[in-house]
């Protein structure tokens, strides 16, 4: 079935044959004679015409080419073809005369270029015989050339000219495949002369102009201004930018009272921008402003170079702030990749939502990411707008934006400010977040930040992937070319962006909805799991959270847990005060190690034991020879390290080395009788304070422990036993995730098997997690007996294998018994743990993130649909601003109006059959309903978690996602 292959086997021969056979005459040998004419020799035939190879002869060819003349023609020499251009045939191309029936024939032609004129098309470089009209018919020579569907490549006696044909098709080839104009224009040679193309005179250079050209007008043609009276220079900057209909547009997309809207809505009038640099479109230092200033400065995206230029070498030697959050070397070290460049980079803004870049919003960086360059751009794309509220997303923003307001003063320029009633909000964009310090973590979040949708603030990494492979010729462009190069490519961006909105928004739309329900659910699950007093305490605690980032964040533990290395810093930080004192216990320290260091490195070595035998457990019965050499080089190592901590063990405790020699006896007389296996090095007592206190009365009394070194131990063990039920807690938090995930967008055999290994991986780290808690804690029975201390115990408590299991994902398993939450997750009586707050508090956040999501679609639609329609009418009304055109000028001018105008209704069109239904979703999914069933319908997809061996029910998701999603939130560590 597969075509190639049959191809291959049974029809390449005969390609081969039939390509073959076309280097002869093919089926016209017999015919000597021109079969129009039937009078002189048919020698010629034409590459490209249909009809198979029809020969003909000169006259007969050269007429039937007068309309096609950039055809290729080959004669046949009586043995081979050869190929002969149309100029050597005889052919001339009349200019001035396309209309009526002597069309042709001009009573005064006078020869192009001394008859040396060359015309680029598709099909190659074509030397041709042209003649201008000079009978007063045709107007200026270049005038009769774009008459004719050619450029010039100057205006003043132009020797050569490109067809409309070949500069649109480059300009598209461009946008898709980023090819520069030399590669395009060498591949237009070689189909002249594949052998002698590097010798012919070149014509690239003007080629290049050519296309500078086309992309000018193109874009202003686009863009009205030849419809407008003030024309071409009248321009205002931006204008010819293709803006994004899903954005907030003043005055065409936004509602009358939108001012007016209740606080709960005004973030649907938001507008959300990202900022960013990209240091891969460099620009070498060649060239210069005044030899190269461009065609176009400041129309696009580009800012106005002057201004802007003015704006950097007036504030180039401000001082700029040290980041307080990681290091930045783009801000840190601007001058690593910026040597030689007249341009180490561009920095933009872009729209956040719909990945599309903003008029005049563009510009060169100089060195590196200063505040300086992305500042001018910022205040400059957003300060016009006429809008209140802004989300900002920049990747440096928690260190941009602490003093933007004192740089806005020092500009002193009234484009560059932001009216003090706007409301700006700050954040990092959700790939980046995870490099900055925690407290950006919380404070900068998209997940966490309300109103903001499931916006991830990574737009303009998108646009950078598609402008990156422009790099290797932007580099060596002046800046003029290179800003207009790019201006052009954005606007194509655009473009592409624009005519996907419909299909981009229903598959959006499509994921929101169930999302929206499915998390509204979990939270509803959670909030029955949980008392009711305590839920409104949450709730309260986030909402004033939500309007005062600095009160206490619910998504941060309030209380540190005393973990094991913040003990042991303590510790060493008391030993040390007291030895600095000269009040240092006699016993505490020997050699040059004090006593907590000895105990800590015990516990270390007792938990290295227990996953070696747990590991070397999960071996089974028949190890393979690398499993076995792994584990046998693992216990001689963990073997070495025990005997060597015994030994300075002893240093402190004497009596244990007696207590170890009798135990070494009793087993040496038990092994006279029978066969003794020997100790394991998982097994060999290691004697920590905690030991010694549950042990015989004649060993611990032997003994001789100050109560000051089990107190050392009761403090390591509480830190102990707090990470590990930390770490129990969390990994249940990550397991219920990727049941989730698999639950809902694995698909296949070979995904669920990936999922199943995670998932199976994890319950291993669970119980091994839960084995180091329990030895823990019975470690503090045993020292809280001998200090006499037990405000632990309520919080540390038992920990069965039942109490192993993960928050409730619905208040009702399938057997509709309550399920209990598990004491884990409740760790102080009445009160909710960190943990459960943070988890609560997260799914919160992800159901308020949806809904908001769902709420911005809508009202994007909305504005989509209003904008093109406006769009629409805006081209109908430019019919007639330019009275001063007439006749087919007019025709023109208003043709071209009214196909924009359809253009755009049409899109509007398509956009709302496309999105047919949707109110629908929207409207069920708020009712709780999706895909047409009542939520009660629909069976909740159920785990059960107390089951170690990970097996799980099969699933009935609430829509059948294919696609996993792009970004997933992290669990939190508590």
């Amino acid at each position: 079935d597969d075509p190639l292959c049959q191809w291959a086997q049974d029809h390449r021969e005969t390609y081969l044959a039939e390509m073959l056979r076309h280097e002869g005459r093919s089926d016209f040998a017999e015919y000597a004679l021109c079969p129009r004419c039937s009078t002189a020799k048919a020698e010629h035939r034409c590459h490209n015409c249909l009809g198979g190879g029809e020969l003909l002869c000169q006259s007969c060819i050269v007429a039937a080419h007068q309309q096609l003349p950039f055809h290729t023609i080959h004669r046949w020499t009586g043995f081979r073809f050869e190929r002969i251009t149309l100029k050597d045939l005889g052919l001339r191309i009349q200019l001035g005369h396309w209309h009526g029936p002597n069309r042709a024939i001009c009573p005064l032609p006078q020869a192009a270029a001394g008859d040396d004129f060359v015309i680029i098309d598709n099909g190659g470089v074509h030397p041709v015989h042209l003649d201008y009209c000079m009978c007063g018919q045709g107007g200026h020579p270049t005038v009769q050339l774009l008459r004719a569907r050619l450029w010039a490549a100057t205006t003043t006696n132009p020797r050569t000219a490109a067809s409309f044909s070949v500069l649109r098709r480059y300009h598209l080839l461009s946008f898709e495949s980023k090819c520069a104009a030399l590669e395009f224009y060498q591949s237009l040679a070689r189909e002249g002369d594949n052998l002698h193309y590097k010798k012919d005179k070149d014509h690239y250079h003007e080629f290049l102009r050519m296309t500078r050209q086309w992309r000018n007008i193109r874009m202003l043609k686009r863009a009205g201004r030849g419809h407008d009276p003030a024309g071409i220079v009248g321009t205002k900057p931006g204008e010819c930018a293709l803006l994004c209909p899903a954005c907030l547009q003043l005055g065409i997309n936004l509602p009358p009272n939108w001012k007016e809207a209740a606080e709960e809505k005004q973030f649907l009038y938001t507008l959300f921008v990202a900022l960013d640099a990209n240091f891969r479109l460099k620009r070498k230092d060649v060239s210069s402003e005044e030899r190269d200033p461009g065609l176009g400065n400041g129309w696009a995206f580009y800012c106005d170079v002057v201004n802007y230029m003015e704006h950097v070498k007036k504030h180039w030697d401000d001082k700029q702030e040290r980041s307080h959050c990681v290091a930045h070397d783009a801000v840190d070290k601007p001058d690593r990749e910026a040597r030689g460049m007249a341009s180490s980079g561009i920095g933009a803004v872009d729209c956040a939502r719909h990945n599309m870049k903003r008029p005049s919003a563009v510009g060169d960086l100089q060195l590196g990411e200063r505040y300086l360059n992305m500042d001018y751009m910022y205040f400059y794309s957003t300060a016009r707008c006429g809008l209140l509220r802004f989300f900002v997303s920049y990747d440096i923003a928690c260190q941009w934006h602490l003093n933007i307001r004192t740089r806005m003063a020092k500009y002193q320029d009234a484009t560059l400010t932001l009216d003090g009633r706007k409301v700006v909000t700050y954040l990092v964009p959700k790939f980046h977040l995870p490099a900055h310090i925690e407290a950006c973590n919380l404070k900068y979040s998209f997940n966490l930040t309300r109103y903001v949708g499931q916006t991830d603030g990574e737009a303009p990494e998108r646009g950078w992937a598609n402008a990156n492979p422009l790099a290797r010729s932007t580099k060596e462009m002046g800046p003029g070319f290179r800003r207009d190069k790019l201006d052009d490519h954005f606007n194509d961006w655009n473009h592409k962006k624009i005519i996907a909105l419909g299909y981009a928004m229903r598959k959006k739309v499509e994921k929101a909805v169930p999302e929206m329900v499915e998390t509204r659910r979990a939270l509803s699950d959670l909030n029955e799991s949980v008392a009711s007093a305590v839920v409104k305490g949450w709730t309260e605690m986030a909402e004033k959270w939500e309007a005062d980032p600095t009160a206490p964040n619910p998504f941060e533990t309030l209380r540190k847990d005393q973990h094991v290395a913040k003990v042991r810093a303590e510790l060493a930080a008391e030993a040390a005060a007291r030895e600095a004192a000269g009040n240092e216990e006699e016993d505490a320290v020997r050699g040059d190690m004090h006593v907590t260091e000895l105990i800590a490195m015990g516990l270390q070595l007792e938990d290295q034991q227990r996953v070696l035998g747990a590991d070397i457990a999960a071996t089974g019965l028949h190890p393979t020879d690398g499993q076995r050499r792994a584990m046998t080089e693992r216990t001689s190592k963990l073997r070495r390290k025990i005997f060597a901590w015994i030994d300075i063990q002893h240093r402190f405790f004497p009596a244990l080395a007696n207590i170890r020699a009798r135990e070494d006896e009793a087993r040496a007389r038990l092994a006279q009788g029978q066969s003794v296996p020997r100790v394991l090095v998982s097994n060999i007592k290691l004697w920590l304070p905690s030991a010694v206190g549950a042990a015989p009365g004649p060993d611990r009394l032997s003994v001789r422990m100050q109560k000051s070194i089990s107190m050392h131990e009761y403090r390591l063990r509480v830190g102990q036993v707090a990470e590990a039920l930390h770490n129990v807690r969390r990994q249940l938090l990550v397991r219920t995730h990727l049941y989730h995930l698999k639950d809902q967008y694995e698909r296949g055999v070979r995904a669920n098997m990936r999922s199943g290994d995670k998932i199976a991986a994890l319950n291993d780290q669970i119980k091994r997690a839960a084995a180091q808690y329990r030895v823990a804690r019975n470690a503090l029975v045993t020292l809280g007996k001998e200090l006499n201390r037990d405000e632990w115990e309520w919080t540390f408590r038992h920990l069965a294998e039942e109490d192993v299991r993960g928050l409730p994902r619905a208040q009702m398993a399938k057997n509709k018994e309550p399920r209990e939450m598990s004491w884990i997750w409740v760790a102080r009586g009445q009160d909710a743990t960190p943990a459960v707050r943070i988890e609560w508090a997260k799914t919160r956040a992800r159901a308020m993130r949806w809904a908001e999501e769902v709420d911005l679609l809508e009202e994007e639609m909305r504005r989509i649909d209003q904008f093109l329609r406006w769009r629409s009418d805006w081209w109908l009304g430019r019919v007639g601003l330019r009275g001063l055109a007439e006749g087919p000028q007019r025709e023109g001018e208003t043709a071209y109006t009214t196909r924009q105008a359809a253009i755009q209704a049409t899109l509007a069109k398509e956009f709302r059959n496309e999105w047919e239904g949707l109110d629908d979703l929207i409207k069920n999914g708020r009712a709780g309903v999706v895909a047409g069933e009542a939520e009660s319908d629909v069976e909740e997809d159920e785990h059960d978690e107390e089951d170690d061996s990970g097996e799980e029910e099969e699933p009935v998701p609430i829509s059948q996602k294919t696609v996993k999603p792009t970004y997933v939130d992290e669990v939190l560590d508590m």
